[in-house]
């Protein structure tokens, strides 16, 4: 049944000339029928250089909304329409433009993994891969938003830097605590840990790397050591197993499972081929401007 559905989807987006992506944290069944895969930003420059005029993200939604951002005049569905991002979430327009009121000299820094609406009012977007090179390249009163966990990482490493964290972040990375990191460690002596900058400060002080996702899966792919400990949502865990069947992966914590990424299913993304699910996304005009421009400045800086 599982390949049968796999043939299918691949028969649609063919005949429907449509490319699919699909997140890192997906499973690996949808990994496999997805055109590329990855981290949810090299997704949204990948989908604008591609033919197909119709994109599928395989992921939540302000991930799809970052490649109608990059790729305005493509069609861009999101195969699970209730697949939002608590952290993405957190703070709103409203509030931020409040603080710029009160803290007009602030440069508003925000992680990727925010709503386009919230990008319409923030200076520049970074990635947990290229943040530290971004704001090492400000100057002035900085606030970085929504990821307190990430953002006190930036901060430790650029001391020299006025940073502002406001109370935000992941929750299912925040989740983790030393006590698990230590467990872990015990259970798996020798394996290395590598932990996202998501997690909190008390789990990355013990890590032997702090990366993103691709990253993690980079040095994990290029370490001579032959055991890991894995820091970030469970599904690269089996990613990893998959990819180097040589070495041994094991999970930080049994909780550090993304419930928005598991609403996407194989029958879902054939039934959104189909038409008969998924949605489209849409952004209206000036929000497409205005949101638009942090990430291309970001783009700009590297």
């Amino acid at each position: 049944m599982l390949r049968a559905i796999q043939d299918k989807i691949l028969q649609y987006k063919k005949e429907k000339d449509v490319c699919i992506l699909a997140h890192t944290y997906q499973s690996h069944d949808i990994l496999e029928i997805a055109d590329f895969t990855g981290d949810s930003f090299a997704l949204s420059r990948k989908a604008a250089t591609v033919l197909q005029k119709t994109v599928l993200m395989c992921g939540v939604r302000f991930m799809a909304e970052t490649v109608k951002l990059l790729s305005p005049e493509k069609r861009v569905l999101l195969s699970a329409p209730d697949a939002g991002c608590p952290m993405a979430e957190q703070f709103t327009r409203e509030q931020i433009m409040a603080y710029r009121a009160e803290h007009p000299d602030t440069t508003v820094v925000a992680y990727i993994n925010t709503t386009a609406s919230l990008k319409r009012v923030c200076d520049v977007c970074v990635t947990s891969a290229s943040a530290l090179k971004i704001v090492s390249q400000l100057n002035g009163r900085i606030l970085f938003i929504p990821d307190c966990n990430l953002g006190a990482y930036v901060r430790d490493m650029l001391p020299e830097k006025d940073i502002t964290l406001l109370t935000g972040g992941c929750p299912v990375h925040a989740a983790v605590t030393e006590e698990e990191v230590l467990q872990a460690k015990a259970a798996h002596p020798g394996a290395l840990l590598l932990v996202h900058p998501e997690c909190r400060p008390c789990v990355t002080r013990h890590a032997d790397y702090i990366g993103s996702t691709s990253g993690i899966m980079e040095f994990a792919g290029q370490s001579d050591a032959s055991s890991f400990i894995i820091g970030t949502e469970n599904s690269i865990v089996e990613h990893l197993q998959y990819a180097y069947p040589g070495k041994r992966f094991f999970p930080l914590s049994k909780r550090l499972i993304c419930r928005d990424m598991r609403l996407t299913t194989l029958p879902e993304v054939l039934a959104c081929l189909e038409g008969q699910a998924g949605e489209e996304i849409e952004l209206d005009e000036l929000t497409m401007q205005e949101a638009s421009l942090c990430i291309r400045r970001m783009i700009e800086m590297g």
